[in-house]
């Protein structure tokens, strides 16, 4: 019996795909990352027929990469040697809500807009990045650590357990969920990360399916806010704001927090996507704006903004900054998006892809001070290649306080342009290794920044590559997306 034959028994003839145009479409995504064809697109529908594919992909050492959504940005779906891509839409169910422990349980298939939606209907919440796309993976999204915009300590590390299958086919679930009869015939809550026995959960965060293919995740939950006010704080200065953002941190106040320029406040802001609009918009806004959200529970929630906008208005004027709800080109924020942080970006196109069609981003960690030197090097960089430095969009998400943070440039460009998909090449190459150089953290190393990044890691790369062989002795899963691994 063919490999084909054998996948089709396990998860019927109509959930595999051999025909040309359908690999094509899982042979690229919206990265600069080479398209490379799968032999194979299957489509489990339970965690059993995803062990029996594993066990599959051992016993004729075939690659197999696991995939949760339609929407990639970073080329970690995409196939470096072929093989089986397993297309886990097919489990998309929201498997537990639990409100007493704040946790909520999901498959791989469920997307930011099924998830956001069922939870506000409960009157709850995840802690999301900025906007995430609709149809994108929420467990990605997690797995992929993607930063939020809530940026407090205690929503940093927002899984709490996960079930995987491991490249050998074996099951295994962490934290409190490897007690035994979980889910079904314990009274386990699912909640407690670290343990019985060893932590392995941090494993198969940021591994790009390199170590395991997860099934479900628990994920910590809050209550939707019973009253919020936005607040937007402007300046030409960007130090001033970075001032400002390390205060409202060591104050603790507020939850969503972080700073775009005009560029990308325009973007947010625009009532319809149009190009031209977003163009103008940006003209008129101030270089820098930072958004900052009050937001109250249902124990007197009134009490809670007003003392906390009292205490902003304090930190802002130390800085000569002052608060506004609105600013002269946005004077009705119910009106954008920007209204519902806490929502997936619900329209076509993105929010980053409105500008030009679509969009690189470059993204690193660092320290909330250095990211003036960090966008010095963008301009340069940006100049030097000939691109407009008032298309550069920026976003600065400080992390857990402000003890650091996630800095991002967004490069739009036409994606029917082969000279300006030439130009942003060369600027992403460039700037990565200009920010790597000067001591930005790429924490998320994907394509290009693994080489970069990995080079300079002997050890850690000795690390990964014991522990790839130990779990994937075989190296069927995902190979060659982290560093030669």
């Amino acid at each position: 019996m063919s490999v084909k034959e054998e996948l089709k028994t396990i998860v019927g003839s109509n959930h595999v795909l051999t025909e040309t145009e359908k690999l094509k479409e899982y042979s690229k995504d919206f990265s600069f990352h080479p398209p490379r064809m799968p032999n194979y697109v299957v489509q489990p529908g339970s965690v059993k027929e995803i062990q029996e594919i594993v066990k599959l992909a051992n016993k004729y050492l075939i690659p197999i990469i696991p995939c949760s959504s339609s929407v990639h940005f970073y080329g970690l779906t995409i196939p470096e040697e072929g093989g089986i891509i397993l297309d886990l839409r097919r489990l998309n169910r929201i498997l537990e809500i639990d409100k007493e422990n704040r946790m909520v349980r999901v498959e791989p298939g469920v997307t930011w807009e099924n998830l956001q939606t069922n939870l506000e209907k409960e009157g709850f919440r995840v802690f999301n990045p900025l906007f995430p796309h609709r149809l994108k993976s929420v467990l990605t999204s997690y797995l992929e650590r993607e930063p939020m915009i809530i940026p407090k300590f205690e929503y940093s590390d927002p899984i709490l357990t996960m079930e995987v299958v491991l490249p050998n086919g074996d099951l295994l679930r962490t934290g409190s969920a490897a007690a035994p009869g979980v889910p079904d015939e314990t009274i386990s809550d699912l909640v407690g990360p670290y343990g019985p026995g060893l932590d392995f959960y941090r494993f198969f965060q940021g591994a790009q399916g390199t170590l395991g293919i997860v099934t479900w995740v628990s994920l910590k939950m809050g209550f939707l806010p019973s009253l919020k006010k936005t607040f937007l704080i402007t300046s030409n200065n960007l130090e001033d704001l970075i001032e400002l953002t390390y205060n409202i941190q060591r104050l603790m106040i507020g939850n969503e927090c972080f700073i775009v320029n005009n560029h990308n406040m325009a973007n947010l802001a625009s009532t319809t996507g149009n190009p031209e609009e977003i163009g103008k918009l940006r003209g008129k806004l101030p270089q820098n704006i930072l958004v900052l959200c009050l937001a109250g529970g249902y124990r007197r929630p009134e009490e809670k903004i007003a003392y906390e906008e009292e205490v902003l208005e304090k930190a802002c004027s130390d800085v000569k900054l002052k608060p506004q709800t609105s600013l002269p080109p946005i004077p009705d924020l119910s009106k954008t998006p920007l209204d519902k942080l806490h929502l997936a970006w619900s329209k076509d196109p993105y929010w980053k892809f409105q500008y030009k069609g679509s969009c690189c981003d470059i993204f690193f960690i660092t320290v909330l001070e250095r990211v003036p030197d960090f966008l010095k090097l963008a301009y340069d960089v940006l100049e030097g290649e000939g691109y407009s430095v008032s298309d550069l969009g920026y976003y600065i998400q400080p992390l857990e306080y402000g003890r650091a943070c996630h800095c991002e440039f967004n490069l739009p460009y036409d994606p029917n342009d082969p000279k300006e998909i030439k130009k942003i090449s060369s600027i992403f190459e460039k700037l990565s290794e200009r920010i790597m150089a000067n001591g930005g953290f790429f924490s998320r190393p994907y394509g290009l920044w693994s080489r970069i990044v990995y080079e300079k890691a002997t050890e850690y790369v000795n690390a990964l590559r014991k522990l790839k062989s130990t779990l994937d002795p075989n190296n069927i899963m995902n190979p060659g997306k982290i560093y030669y691994l």
